[in-house]
């Protein structure tokens, strides 16, 4: 069985102490906010311009959307990024394609009010083709060459369509983890359009706005005692606070040996005065205190990997690639030890009894 690559160790740092038998309970992640456009929450506080219409979940396929009293900004940003990947689907030599992003662009927000959507890009269509990309090349790799992992956990938008359009190999589990409106949204669009997992596999949904989500995970069967994958690209992350909450509840679930991996958000009240270097120096002592040791991927090494031809200089953009392997045990693992030394301790005491 081929062994996870070993990652690349950050820099030095105090040795990390024994796993406590005690873990922090980690706080629920905040839910969408409203208005949650990102760029505007986290810098001024004015709202964005409001667009003609808006969505329902339980809206039937292809009917009229009715009109609530303001704008899921996280439908229209999972939006955005799916026209990004139709674009991509239908070049002459496209990264990667996305059968399904023309089916979730089907919806009436999409359909009407195109010109909202592209007045209101993603911030930059290449940073994300690649990192799309990259996400997926890292993440099919590291599953075809391990035996073990078969937990998949992808942070998502509510429309990442790696579920059904990556072959998985048998007996995985998927856990999406997601805005629930966005994700309900994009099942019922989907619905009919032949998305489907691979066969002998499974998709299980978690809602972002769960009020403990690492009890959410559990309940859907999350097994801290095996290996896991974990895979951050589009969950809304507004501030560092809640990157390091949702380092806490991975920390908490994920069996030693498990790899974190996607990519970082902006996070401009915190890196506005930083140069990369400091950024990442930071992000790494982040990392580390919640149990992880992280590697950064240069987005310049990927832009020659995959052979993209950029119109002007590549730009950080503030976000970061990333490696994490987690270094200490999960909390499921604790209990099994837990477990195993008081069936020890009960019989060492029965033997002694029986001596007397």
């Amino acid at each position: 069985m081929p062994a996870l690559p070993r990652l690349a160790a950050p820099a030095p740092a105090p040795a990390p102490a024994a796993a406590p038998t005690v873990r922090r309970t980690p706080p629920a992640l905040p839910p969408p906010l409203r208005p949650p456009c990102r760029a505007c929450s986290l810098g001024s506080g004015r709202r964005p311009p409001r667009p003609p219409s808006a969505t329902a979940a339980d809206a039937p396929r292809g009917g009229p959307i009715p009109e609530p009293e303001e704008v899921d900004q996280h439908l229209l940003a999972a939006l955005r990024a799916a026209r990004i990947r139709d674009e991509e689907s239908r070049r002459s030599d496209p990264l990667f394609i996305d059968p399904y992003a023309a089916v979730l662009l089907s919806h009436d927000v999409a359909h009407h009010h195109m010109d909202y959507l592209v007045s209101h890009a993603v911030v930059c269509h290449d940073h994300y083709r690649l990192t799309t990309r990259y996400i997926d090349d890292k993440l099919q790799n590291l599953v075809s060459n391990s035996e073990d992992i078969r937990q998949i956990v992808l942070l998502t938008d509510g429309m990442d369509t790696r579920p059904y359009r990556l072959s998985w190999p048998r007996l995985s589990v998927v856990y999406d983890v997601s805005p629930g409106k966005v994700f309900s949204t994009a099942t019922r669009q989907l619905r009919g359009s032949g998305a489907k997992v691979s066969r002998n596999c499974v998709l299980l949904h978690t809602p972002l706005e769960s009020p403990d989500l690492q009890e959410g995970l559990s309940k859907n069967g999350f097994n801290g005692n095996r290996l896991s994958l974990w895979v951050l690209q589009g969950l809304p992350l507004p501030t560092i606070t809640s990157l390091e909450n949702l380092l806490l509840v991975i920390s908490n679930l994920a069996m030693k040996g498990s790899i974190f991996m996607g990519e970082l958000p902006h996070f401009p009240g915190c890196t506005a005065s930083m140069d990369m270097g400091l950024e990442q120096e930071n992000l790494e002592k982040l990392f580390f205190t919640q149990g992880f040791q992280v590697s950064f991927v240069r987005y310049d090494d990927v832009v020659k990997d995959v052979g993209l031809d950029l119109a002007t200089p590549w730009e950080q953009r503030g976000r970061l690639l990333f490696v994490a392997e987690q270094l200490r045990f999960s909390d499921a693992q604790m209990e099994s030890f837990r477990m195993h030394f008081e069936r020890i301790e009960e019989d060492a005491d029965e033997d002694g009894f029986e001596e007397l």
